[in-house]
């Protein structure tokens, strides 16, 4: 019996704020005022302790994300929990790709040193894709909604750059990368729903595996974004999440799921 298609998949995230493990509104990060930061949880655990559990439950192709500065410690500790196994992103660049990987990251993830004053630069992507590998880069094509496009955001999806996420731009950045991750920031933290035309386009354009984060608010959207984007695309859970603090999804029965999912695949 051949084997059935992919199926899309639940990643972890460990999201970094001064230090500590948060979720957040994605689209009140203010590097200018703090004051407009809406958070929805901060963790009493560090980082390690998502990094081990993750471990225990051999969830692959989770990302840490680094919101600002006060964060390399516990991205630190939480990559040695778990070497080889977890993404690094924020603050990224050629030159200091290396020194994450040799910290114990799986791959680096990468958005705004590829648009210095918000324009897309080719060069920095050959570069840093030179410089770690394209089999240990992910590039982060973060975006905000802007009429009936999507536009890369950068520093904290504060700065809408150049570039619009389409299939031309995603089938360039593939040559260079070996995995995307897309949070949708206008519903990043509101735990509202995912932005359901957004996934749909991914799972048409996309080549290469692709994890978008946004809005999930139940374990049915894991099935929706399988149907939406035929198994292209997988989903991060954030503030809905009973680990972060949410009341809407139990990481139980994302594992459940995974665990099915893969079955299922492999049959």
């Amino acid at each position: 019996m051949a084997a059935q298609r992919r199926r899309s998949l639940f990643r972890p995230c460990i999201d970094l704020h001064n230090g500590e493990v948060k979720q957040i509104v994605g689209g009140t990060l203010h590097e200018d005022d703090a004051s407009r930061l809406k958070t929805n949880f901060v963790a009493s655990h560090p980082s390690a302790h998502y990094a081990k559990l993750y471990k225990e439950h051999n969830l692959e192709g989770g990302h840490v994300i680094k919101l600002g500065p006060g964060n390399d410690q516990a991205a630190r500790e939480a990559l040695a929990t778990w070497p080889g196994h977890l993404q690094i992103g924020g603050g990224i660049t050629a030159e200091n790709a290396q020194e994450w990987l040799d910290a114990g990251a799986s791959k680096v993830i990468v958005t705004s040193y590829l648009f210095p004053e918000g324009r897309f630069a080719l060069d920095r992507l050959k570069a840093i894709s030179a410089a770690v590998g394209k089999n240990r880069l992910v590039v982060d094509v973060s975006c905000r909604r802007r009429d009936d496009k999507w536009l890369v955001a950068m520093n904290k999806w504060q700065t809408i750059t150049d570039m619009e996420v389409c299939r031309e731009s995603l089938d360039l950045l593939a040559q260079y990368c070996s995995e995307f991750l897309i949070h949708a920031a206008d519903v990043e933290g509101l735990c509202q729903g995912i932005d359901e035309e957004l996934v749909t386009r991914l799972g048409e354009w996309v080549t290469i595996p692709t994890t978008y984060a946004g809005g999930a608010k139940s374990v049915s959207d894991l099935e929706l974004v399988d149907k939406l984007s035929a198994g292209k695309v997988d989903l991060t859970f954030g503030s809905s999440l009973d680990i972060f603090g949410g009341t809407l999804v139990k990481f139980d029965d994302l594992v459940k799921y995974n665990n099915e999912a893969v079955r299922q695949s492999s049959r």
